[in-house]
C-alpha cells in the first residue's frame, strides 16, 4: 500500500496532525527539517508554514515545496 496523506491540521509551532490512508493519525514536528535542509528554509515563516495544502502529501507554495509522505509517517508520533 502506498502511503498517502488524506488530511492535515495545523497544531502549533511547526507541528501538524496528519491523517494517513491507513487510518493512522500522527503528529509531525517539522522544526528540525526546516532548520536542517535549505529547501525548507522559507517555511521558517509561520505564515507560509500554515498555508500547506494536502495532495497525497503536504505541499507549500503551490507545490514548490513538499515532503515525502513516508517521511511524515516514519517521523510522526502517534496521536
Amino acid at each position: 500500500m502506498w502511503t498517502e496523506v488524506l488530511d492535515a491540521t495545523y497544531l502549533d509551532g511547526y507541528r501538524i496532525l496528519v491523517k494517513f490512508n491507513d487510518g493512522i493519525k500522527k503528529v509531525v514536528d517539522l522544526a528540525n527539517v526546516i532548520k536542517q535542509y535549505p529547501v525548507f528554509k522559507p517555511l521558517k515563516d509561520l505564515t507560509l508554514f500554515k498555508q500547506f495544502t494536502v495532495t497525497d502529501t503536504l505541499e507549500w507554495d503551490n507545490g514548490k515545496i513538499d515532503i515525502a509522505p513516508e517521511y511524515l509517517y516514519d517521523n510522526g508520533v502517534a496521536a
